[in-house]
């Protein structure tokens, strides 16, 4: 896989109805890439995410993220704490992102 971040391999879905949703999606990005989803309303972008986040893993192909990877995923549609901030409940997604960020960072600063 080499120092690519994420690699994909012809991948494809198929809905339990049949039909098509991916097909063929091949890609590789290097860490820090920033990348974009674009496509019609029901062509598949929310499909593809989940399967990339680890969320969905019913389908064909390959779907390889770095073992050092951490990824973080919010649903299109996420069930939320209504007593919380927007700020509140994303935080509670990738607290143990961020936990893995502040560590790392102390380490370079040398505190560990």
């Amino acid at each position: 896989m080499g120092d690519f971040a994420y690699t994909i391999h012809d991948l494809g879905k198929i809905s339990s109805r049949g039909k098509k949703i991916l097909e063929g999606i091949s890609l590789s990005f290097y860490h820090g890439a920033k990348i974009g989803v674009l496509g019609l309303n029901g062509s598949g972008k929310s499909t593809l995410l989940r399967i990339m986040a680890g969320v969905d893993k019913e389908f064909i192909g390959e779907s390889t993220p770095n073992p050092k990877l951490k990824i973080g995923y919010l649903p299109q549609e996420p069930e939320l704490d209504e007593t919380k901030t927007v700020r509140e409940n994303i935080e509670e997604g990738v607290t143990e992102i961020l936990v893995d960020e502040i560590i790392s960072k102390i380490k370079e600063m040398g505190y560990v």
